[in-house]
């Protein structure tokens, strides 16, 4: 009898123990192939290195973590597909990732269907937090308004006078940031400022081409190109074939380290963009907990981190740390517990904002540094110029502007 008790005890104690070590499962849904692979890989870079640590460190509420990765192709059916599946047959507590705005409001609201709650990592455009926000979605990186909202206060100081020229890309991110950016620059006439839309996602070396000819013949002053990816790469390099770089000033709303790679110093030099974060910021800044990653990242893979790593990593940390002070991963108690939450990881104070579940952060209007001072860094990687900090309070929309948003989408003036 006693020694029945003694092996009952042994399996009881046996099943807890396994039951605790249960692995946590999040999933990342992010683009491994096409135009935007380096931004899929560096968020899929910085997340291993958060859950590695993680898992180092006890886990979260004593579970391992597992991530499960899907690829979205930069399709929003292949990402409700991806959420779909990665919550009904791998049961993931949290879904995370993006590139395409189009993919991550698709793919969040699949995740709300199930009561799942989905982060974005790089999903610029305004209608992710704004007119298509609903409960379950939270936006880790800045949106198109707070971009605009940067750069259009240092060009309404510094260009104030000056004729611009738009290249936008045709979807929703480009509408959000050119609509954004005309308001804050002061730059809302079309006749005076125009525009040319390249066709996204299979824009044409020749779309380019016409763009980038209406824009020499206009004379302006300021070139405004709204594109991402491989889009700004050849635009770049064909603006800079035709000497338009000598003739204008050249701005790039939305800065990424894997392109400014991609075309190299030379041709990135004197661009001015905005950032909500970059890999020498927290040195300069003196953020300890950024400078760790940083160089962890760079001793991990042999390459600095870009913002979209930085996204990546800081939700899974964040997640873990609603998770531990919900006490739970249940999914409501989650989403309160990020709600109105105010932190510090790899910059300066950040908030999850109640109403809206926006990333209330600084932005950085930056300059991309002469070559010389580029290849000053170990990988070549030294591009950023803080020329400007708006805090985020300044940045972001406020409650009254978002609800105007919302009441002419048609939806709720509180997210459901």
């Amino acid at each position: 009898m006693i020694r029945r008790l003694t092996l009952a005890l042994v399996l009881l104690l046996t099943s807890l123990s396994s039951v605790a070590q249960e692995a946590l499962k999040i999933g990342l849904n992010y683009p491994q192939s096409g135009r935007y692979e380096y931004l899929g890989l560096q968020q899929r870079l910085g997340a291993f290195l958060a859950v590695e640590e993680i898992n180092e460190s006890g886990g979260i509420l004593g579970r391992p973590v597992e991530m499960v990765i899907r690829n979205t192709r930069l399709n929003p059916k292949r990402g409700v597909a991806n959420v779909h599946e990665m919550i009904d047959e791998h049961d993931v507590q949290m879904i995370f990732g993006g590139v395409s705005s189009a993919v991550a409001i698709a793919s969040g609201k699949a995740a709300k269907e199930r009561d799942r709650i989905y982060f974005g990592t790089l999903t610029y455009a305004n209608a992710t937090t704004g007119s298509a926000g609903h409960t379950h979605m939270f936006r880790e990186s800045y949106n198109a308004w707070m971009t605009a909202s940067a750069i259009g206060q240092y060009m309404a100081e510094h260009y104030s006078d000056k004729k611009y020229f738009y290249i936008t890309a045709d979807y929703s991110w480009g509408y959000s940031v050119e609509e954004s950016m005309r308001a804050q620059s002061g730059t809302d006439d079309t006749e005076r400022h125009p525009v040319t839309r390249t066709p996204f996602p299979n824009a044409r070396t020749r779309d380019f081409q016409t763009a980038l000819e209406a824009a020499e013949a206009s004379n302006a002053d300021v070139l405004v190109l709204i594109l991402g990816g491989g889009d700004m790469v050849r635009a770049v390099n064909m603006a800079h074939d035709m000497g338009l770089k000598d003739k204008m000033q050249i701005v790039w709303p939305n800065t990424s380290l894997g392109t400014a790679l991609q075309l190299g110093p030379s041709l990135m030099e004197g661009i001015i963009g905005a950032a909500p974060w970059f890999w020498n910021l927290p040195y300069e800044k003196g953020h300890e907990r950024g400078i760790a990653f940083v160089d962890a990242f760079s001793d991990a893979y042999d390459m600095r981190p870009s913002s979209a790593a930085a996204s990546a990593y800081s939700i899974v940390y964040q997640y873990k740390d609603a998770v531990e002070r919900a006490g739970t991963t249940n999914t409501a108690d989650v989403i309160r517990a990020l709600e109105g939450h105010r932190y510090s990881l790899l910059k300066d104070e950040q908030e999850w904002r109640a109403f809206d579940h926006q990333n209330v952060q600084s932005v950085y209007v930056v300059r991309m540094k002469p070559r010389a001072e580029v290849i000053q860094d170990k990988y070549y990687s030294a591009f950023y110029e803080i020329l400007d900090t708006i805090p985020g309070e300044q940045a972001a929309r406020t409650l009254e502007q978002w609800q105007e948003a919302r009441r002419e989408a048609g939806a709720p003036l509180t997210l459901q």
